[in-house]
């Protein structure tokens, strides 16, 4: 059978699935000052990651998640990326900086990258809370979508959690779209996404 070179996976996907860096293990005592989980295990995606930070640097990193070789070797390639890091840097990570760090990921695997930059800003936002700051990067890295109203891929995110699980309940939430519609297909797109991601409820 002729290989397809599309699922050719590079050296380093290949160690950090193998020989993945900071996995939590099972009874470990990892005390966290920040805790993010999302994903849905239902959708075959949950992700749990902790964070020990001293001065707003990440100092330590912990992490699980349920999902595929490309999901786990992203997590751990995460994981490396953002230890000694500012949370401020950190919180603004993308998927594509993932992949990146990976040396590429076949086409259809990116999606797997999109799960732990979002665990990550969840223990961020876990951390700044219990240090009085609760909100303080909420709109950082934030995308518009939507220049009618000023719509970014955080506000569709934080729909999706919220129950919005098609279009016309995106629309209840946001009101994106309805003024010119341009950005209807970029945002189905980040909607499909999204709750792939958390999982319909």
């Amino acid at each position: 059978m002729e290989t397809n070179s599309s699922w050719i996976y590079t050296d380093k996907v290949k160690e950090h699935f193998l020989n993945p860096k900071n996995v939590l293990k099972d009874g470990e005592d990892f005390q966290a000052d920040g805790e993010g989980i999302t994903g849905n295990v239902k959708c075959g995606d949950e992700m749990l990651f902790l964070l020990k930070i001293r001065d707003d640097i990440i100092q330590d990193v912990r992490w699980k998640t349920y999902g595929c070789a490309s999901a786990i070797a992203s997590t751990s390639a995460l994981s490396e990326l953002i230890k000694g890091m500012h949370i401020r840097d950190a919180y603004q990570i993308k998927p594509d900086d993932v992949v990146k760090a990976l040396g590429g990921l076949p086409e259809n695997k990116i999606h797997c990258s999109v799960l732990g930059d979002k665990a990550l800003r969840v223990a961020i936002d876990n951390y700044l809370e219990k240090t009085g700051r609760k909100g303080l990067y909420k709109d950082l890295g934030a995308r518009i979508i939507c220049t009618c109203l000023n719509i970014t891929d955080h506000d569709i995110e934080e729909a999706v959690k919220q129950g919005a699980h098609d279009w016309e309940k995106l629309q209840e939430h946001t009101k994106i779209g309805t003024v010119c519609g341009k950005c209807r297909k970029e945002a189905e797109e980040l909607l499909h996404t999204y709750v792939h991601i958390f999982g319909e409820s």
